[in-house]
């Protein structure tokens, strides 16, 4: 780790040992946020939410990178990982229509309007075009209250339609964004990332709801074409005119009951929550990848499976309002032979073809093996301390580990993060410095080392 980052955890450190925690997921003042009742009732509203997350990067780049055509074995930046608003309004007792826009991951380099390069008014990594993340309807079969009795019902039923996010494969396939326990999301969570789906999403219908503790959704949609080249035995995304895919995710909460209003599954609820979750999932897509074998075209379908555990649990005495969080999940990932994808988040390397040492197999940058046919076990755990006295700032020390046994890699692979939420205002706002290592592949079964990454959130949302 370079000295700029110890500067920055030593600062943030003594900011956690010299503040008083206090209890919230939210903030107190925040109550219903920014909300526009149309009836007097509040049953028919609109409601607004905004974010932004801007991190500082200090990272060590993989052999063979440039950086704006510098070769370069470490740097660091300031970007922007997300700014979104996000608006529903439900405005009958059983329709509910939703829109979602932003932008994600624009940094110094890349990130901006399509066609920016090099230098001026639209130069690289400028004015990144915002585009919809979700917009659905949604109808109300059997709602959460009968109409007529005001009584809730055990069982509920909606369906809906649009570019959505009600999926399988694991809770954290459907994230939220705003309150991650770790400072993001590990990626691999989503598997099929900007290939077949759009940042997370597809089009098609889906159903969710209760049945008691049991809450489901599943969903028909219609995944984005490939059309990758196919390589011979290593299967590439190309679905043609892309068939059908199905999905799902069943869960049941043994203890408080979650919100399903909206599909974004909560990282961590700050100790306001007593949750116990069980959850499995799975995704179908018929011939969703290409390969070649002696020359001829194969079609492989996509079948992923995973199951996970969910606990935010309060721990000691009740006044301290310490709490646990744990997460853990494996998938099962099948997308054909020797399938997988090198992904780095906002990665501001490119090859150096003048480079003559062993490269990083995953290429430049900050890039790594992300997603493939195999398997990946990921936990992750958080404990928030106990308060003291009677201020907002809460902190919450957190790790993560990830274990990936790609078919296409002879070695398995392990992946650590370590880091600590400081809640100033709850999740409202927050900071998160982490530290993450990532192994190194210079070919299919040698790893010669590790490379360390250093980030530091400043989250804010409305």
């Amino acid at each position: 780790m370079n000295k700029t980052a110890l500067w920055l955890i030593a600062a943030l450190a003594l900011l956690a040992v010299s503040t008083h925690p206090s209890p919230g997921q939210g903030s107190t003042d925040y109550g219903s946020g920014l909300k526009l009742n149309i009836n007097p009732e509040g049953t028919k509203y609109v409601r607004l939410i905004l974010w932004n997350q801007i991190w500082f990067r200090s990272m060590q780049m993989n052999p063979g990178t440039l950086v704006n055509g510098v070769p370069t074995t470490q740097a660091s930046d300031f970007g922007t990982r997300r700014i979104r608003m996000l608006a529903y309004a439900q405005i009958s007792p059983r329709y509910l229509i939703l829109a979602h826009w932003g932008i994600n991951n624009q940094s110094f380099t890349n990130g901006g309007a399509a066609g920016s390069t090099g230098t001026g008014a639209y130069g690289a990594g400028k004015k990144p075009g915002m585009f919809f993340h979700d917009i659905w309807n949604e109808y109300a079969v059997v709602a959460a209250k009968d109409p007529l009795t005001g009584d809730a019902n055990k069982a509920t039923l909606f369906v809906g339609a649009g570019l959505h996010y009600w999926h399988g494969i694991s809770r954290m396939t459907s994230a939220s964004t705003l309150n991650f326990l770790a400072v993001d999301a590990p990626i691999f969570n989503w598997p099929l990332i900007e290939n077949s789906d759009q940042f997370a999403r597809l089009f098609g219908v889906y159903a969710k709801g209760k049945l008691g503790k049991l809450a489901y959704r599943a969903n028909i949609n219609k995944p984005f074409a490939t059309n990758q080249t196919p390589i011979e035995r290593t299967a590439v995304d190309n679905n043609g005119v892309s068939r059908m895919s199905y999905g799902g995710y069943f869960e049941y909460q043994f203890l408080d009951q979650e919100a399903d209003v909206l599909p974004y599954k909560v990282g961590t609820y700050v100790g306001t929550k007593r949750v116990f979750n069980l959850g499995a999932g799975f995704y179908h897509q018929p011939d969703g990848t290409q390969s070649l074998k002696n020359g001829v075209v194969r079609n492989h379908d996509i079948s992923l499976f995973a199951v996970d555990m969910f606990a935010d649990l309060p721990i000691g005495n009740a006044d301290r309002n310490a709490a646990l969080t744990a997460y853990s999940t494996f998938y099962s990932n099948n997308f054909g032979p020797n399938y997988m994808r090198n992904i780095g988040i906002m990665n501001i390397g490119t090859s150096d073809p003048a480079f003559t040492d062993h490269k990083a197999l995953a290429g430049p940058g900050n890039a790594r093996a992300m997603i493939g046919t195999g398997s990946i076990w990921y936990t992750q755990a958080g404990i928030l301390l106990p308060k003291r006295g009677d201020t907002k700032v809460r902190v919450q020390p957190f790790a993560a580990y990830a274990l990936k046994q790609f078919d296409a890699l002879r070695k398995a692979g392990s992946y650590y993060d370590m880091g600590c939420n400081i809640y100033i205002d709850g999740h409202h706002a927050k900071l998160t410095p982490q530290y993450s290592l990532r192994p190194v592949y210079t070919d299919k079964s040698t790893v010669t080392g590790t490379k360390g990454e250093f980030i530091l959130q400043a989250q804010i949302y409305l």
